[in-house]
């Protein structure tokens, strides 16, 4: 018999070891402590069969930005099950104990990067950002349409960094993105070595009055792991600068926005290249009211919403969702404007997702005509939303 129950702290480290199992990750000295300290801030999940975890699942109490508002969120990661006990219903447990752990807790949503996609649509999450992997050729002088804002920049040290950049990351924060703490500044964004980019230097932080950058160089590549301004003629002038930088011939810059400025802002658009277009969250509404009346909508409206929800049935039903400058949404027993499953209602929740495309592929059923129109545009935001902190 599987039981679910907390993994003890003592075994937190253990957790590590269990990831490199069940992804297949070569385990080198050190692992532990680097990729490990997520799960000191976790609430830990375990699946044992006897005395031997067989399944793993660890949510970190986290803020996420949505339109208008930060609300808390169970930050989903370290999900694995061994690959012995497989097609048991153990996830399916462990997920189960996560959405009540988090109703409890008071937080309205929870979020994951999937490793497997086809995954997580079945527990309630919709896949509500995507990202892009941008290659540019520096080889010669990048010109650019946008002029570079060119007031001095700074270079300052991994320990001073987060102090000065946060208050630019937090003004930045598009829905979809995470508010970080200084351990989370340290460990995730500056850390000294990063498993993800093997041979690459420790993090250079450049500093603009606008905004900043933080990147890596190897053999001439420079990797961006974060840039953030807060106008266009900042955002113009770091990536000037890394253009620049002596003895490199290009720049990676992975997981950018998809509606990221810098194709768009170079004189040559053939000198960027989007080498890659992903999904990256993983949205799950835990409290579909609560997280409705949260954020802010960019028209005013109202809409019966009827929301299949196997999972947490006190989302289930229909919903008499009211927009604009204050948002209510109480329960309805009416005829429905729109029918969709809380995964879909989580995939367009930030503004990303078309209700209409979902609507033409049949995945949302359309009772009033136009209401899926008219529910995207309250749902719009300006800006396309944007995680940089992958967990």
């Amino acid at each position: 018999m599987i039981e679910i129950r907390d993994v003890p702290e003592a075994d937190a480290a253990l957790m590590v070891d269990f990831a490199g199992m069940v992804f297949h990750l070569p385990m080198e000295d050190g692992d532990r402590d680097r990729e490990g300290w997520p799960l000191t801030r976790a609430e830990r999940i375990g699946a044992y069969d006897g005395d031997t975890r067989v399944g793993q699942l660890a949510a970190m109490p986290m803020r996420l930005a949505v339109p208008g508002a930060l609300l808390d969120c169970s930050a989903v990661t370290f999900v694995g099950v061994l690959p012995t006990h497989r097609r048991r219903g153990i996830l399916t447990s462990m997920m189960d104990r996560m959405d009540a752990d988090a109703i409890a807790a008071g937080r309205p949503v929870a979020a994951l990067w999937a490793s497997q996609g086809a995954i997580y649509g079945r527990y309630g999450f919709g896949l509500a950002t995507r990202a892009i992997d941008l290659e540019v050729t520096t080889s010669r002088p990048l010109e650019f349409r946008a002029t570079p804002d060119d007031r001095p920049l700074r270079l300052v040290d991994a320990a001073s960094a987060p102090e000065l950049v946060d208050p630019i990351h937090r003004r930045s924060l598009r829905p979809g993105g995470l508010v970080r703490d200084p351990e989370w500044w340290a460990k995730a964004i500056l850390r000294p070595v990063d498993r993800e980019s093997p041979g690459y230097t420790a993090p250079r932080i450049v500093v603009h009055p606008a905004g900043y950058v933080v990147y890596r160089v190897r053999e001439g590549t420079v990797r961006v792991v974060d840039l953030v301004a807060d106008t266009p003629q900042a955002e113009a002038a770091l990536w000037k600068f890394l253009a620049s930088i002596d003895l490199t011939s290009r720049i990676e810059a992975l997981g950018r926005p998809v509606d990221d400025l810098l194709p768009h802002m170079v004189a040559d658009p053939d000198r960027v290249n989007v080498t890659r277009d992903f999904g990256a969250l993983w949205l799950r509404l835990i409290d579909v009211p609560a997280a409705l009346r949260a954020r802010s909508w960019a028209a005013e409206d109202a809409f019966v919403l009827e929301i299949e929800d196997p999972r947490i049935p006190a989302n289930a039903g229909r919903w008499r969702l009211t927009t604009g400058p204050t948002p209510a949404c109480e329960p309805a027993s009416g005829p429905p404007d729109l029918s969709l499953s809380a995964a879909d209602l989580a995939a367009v929740y930030l503004g990303g997702q078309s209700p209409v495309t979902l609507v033409r592929i049949g995945a949302v059923t359309e009772h009033t005509p136009g209401a899926a129109a008219r529910l995207e545009a309250a749902l719009a935001v300006p800006l396309a939303p944007y995680i940089n902190d992958d967990f």
